[in-house]
C-alpha cells in the first residue's frame, strides 16, 4: 500500500478508482484494506475541498429544499416564519429573515444557522 498526497488530477482520478474498488470490497474497519480506504478517503476529501469548493447555499433555497424534503407547505411554515403573507414575502425575496425566524428555522427544521444567516443570491 503506497499512499501519497494527491498533487494532480491524474493522482485524484487514480485514487478514486482505488477507493471505488475498496468500497466494493467493503473491508472491515482496522484491517489493512479498511485503513487504506479511510486514508484515501481523507486525501480525496482534502483534494476536493481545495480544487472543487462548494458555495454556501442560498438561505431561501435551503428553506425551500427543507420544505420539499419534509413535505411542508406555506401553512406549515407559519410556525417558523409567521403569517402566510410573511412566508410568501420571505420565499419571494421581498423580505429578509429576522433573527427570531432564523432561530426557529434552525431549531425546528434543523437548517444550519450559518446557511440561514448567509446572503441571498
Amino acid at each position: 500500500m503506497e499512499i501519497r498526497p494527491l498533487h494532480s488530477e491524474v493522482d485524484y482520478e487514480a485514487t478514486l478508482v482505488r477507493v471505488s474498488a475498496l468500497v466494493d470490497m467493503d473491508p472491515e474497519v482496522g484491517t489493512p484494506d479498511g485503513d487504506e480506504l479511510e486514508i484515501l478517503s481523507i486525501l480525496v476529501e482534502r483534494y476536493e475541498a481545495e480544487h472543487f469548493p462548494m458555495e454556501r447555499p442560498d438561505p431561501i433555497e435551503a428553506i425551500r429544499f427543507r420544505m420539499e424534503q419534509a413535505g411542508l407547505g406555506v401553512q406549515d411554515m407559519a410556525e417558523y416564519i409567521g403569517p402566510k403573507h410573511r412566508v410568501y414575502e420571505i420565499l419571494n425575496g421581498r423580505r429578509h429573515l429576522t433573527l427570531p425566524m432564523i432561530r426557529r428555522l434552525h431549531q425546528g427544521l434543523n437548517i444550519p444557522a450559518s446557511v440561514l444567516i448567509g446572503e441571498a443570491v
